[in-house]
């Protein structure tokens, strides 16, 4: 099926495709052609749209962390909001939106206390507009508490879990 003639003219090339209005503008076209999933990268860039029956969660991967900014891609650990007694850091909320500890209300936790973490552990998805954020640790240690429950509404640089490095 040619989308050509729906997608708008863009005479700048480097465009990127995590623009908001060409992810609207996807996000359309898949629900105006029924489509389920739609899978682009650009350069190093990749974003990867699925849908399904209520339940089935929405996926998108980041791009990897070289290719944006440390700040906006990737959850950051803050040691200044750690208690004076322990050297905990946290994985804070890069997005608003709904927390969800699990990708699917059958499947198990992404991650409980205890667990081992690198820097690319899926820790939770954050969903919002429709799309389900994976949220990677960002940093490696043992998860020691999660702050917030499923459901949870979220704001950007809410604490999520506490890590012990």
């Amino acid at each position: 099926m040619n989308f050509e003639k729906n997608m708008p003219k863009d005479k700048d090339k480097e465009t990127s495709i995590f623009d908001i209005s060409r992810l609207r503008e996807l996000i359309e076209l898949m629900q105006e052609h029924e489509l389920n999933e739609v899978d682009l990268k650009q350069a190093e860039q990749r974003i990867r749209l699925r849908r399904g029956p209520d339940g089935v969660p929405v996926t998108y991967s980041a791009p990897p962390a070289a290719a944006a900014p440390a700040a906006s891609s990737a959850p950051t650990a803050s040691a200044d909001a750690a208690p004076a007694d322990d050297n905990s850091v946290y994985i804070l909320s890069e997005a608003v939106g709904t927390f969800y500890s699990r990708s699917k209300p059958d499947k198990p936790a992404f991650v409980k206390v205890g667990d081992q973490v690198n820097a690319d552990t899926i820790v939770c998805l954050i969903e919002a507009m429709k799309l389900f954020n994976e949220v990677p640790a960002g940093l490696s240690g043992t998860i020691k508490e999660v702050l917030v429950k499923d459901g949870d509404p979220i704001d950007h640089g809410k604490k999520l879990f506490r890590v012990e490095p």
